[in-house]
């Protein structure tokens, strides 16, 4: 009857197998690529939206006195709606990190939404024409002035294409932000605060004595 000797698999210094070793060094490398991913395209969006948002997304002409007068707007003029969705998910993209569980999860839900909503409003605003037709109505003191002439940039667009990596920093959010670390984390331990312990107090010292009996303790011991 023969015997068959069980071979255990190699372990490192540390007593643990090479691949245990290996799939818990990927996880985190893992995770810092998607929070340093996700930090990039949402601030890269951001700035994109909000720039974009000030540049000249129209313009045309007024019919004033036999001649005319050239109109622009801008894109705050023609809708704000990217711009201050742009600073709602700037604010979303730091608070991930100061929450944790259904909380990362929402806020994350909330950066995501932020880019989508951004990126359609500015799609849709790309061939408005009702900013430079109220410019005109002003210049000609006429409400019922129409713009002539009327062309549009392609900044509206770049304006949604920036909305765009604001979504996508949301979505690496949802699936990756349960892994990312939370502010304030390296202070807490077992899902407590550390506290500092208080000196003892010194009884040749009437001030150590008196902060002793603030806190509530006994100085003589």
């Amino acid at each position: 009857m023969g015997y068959v000797s069980a071979v255990p698999p190699p372990r490192n210094d540390t007593g643990e197998a090479p691949g245990q070793d290996a799939a818990e060094a990927s996880a985190p490398a893992g995770g810092r690529r998607s929070v340093a991913a996700a930090l990039l395209l949402g601030a890269l969006g951001a700035t994109v939206v909000l720039l974009a948002s000030g540049r000249v997304w129209a313009r045309g002409t007024a019919a004033v006195g036999g001649g005319s007068l050239p109109l622009t707007a801008d894109g705050r003029a023609v809708t704000g709606l990217p711009a201050a969705l742009a600073i709602v998910g700037l604010a979303a993209l730091v608070a991930v990190f100061a929450v944790r569980g259904k909380g990362r999860l929402l806020v994350s839900a909330l950066l995501a939404l932020s880019g989508l909503g951004a990126a359609v409003s500015a799609a849709l605003a790309a061939g408005d024409r009702q900013a430079l037709d109220a410019k005109a109505a002003r210049a000609t003191a006429d409400t019922a002035a129409h713009v002539g002439a009327l062309t549009h940039t392609a900044w509206p667009y770049v304006t949604a294409v920036g909305a765009v990596l604001i979504l996508a920093a949301g979505l690496l959010a949802l699936r990756f932000g349960s892994a990312w670390p939370a502010m304030g984390g390296r202070y807490e331990r077992d899902g407590a605060a550390r506290g500092r312990r208080a000196a003892a107090a010194d009884p040749d010292r009437p001030e150590d004595l008196w902060k002793a009996l603030d806190r509530g303790e006994d100085p003589t011991r």
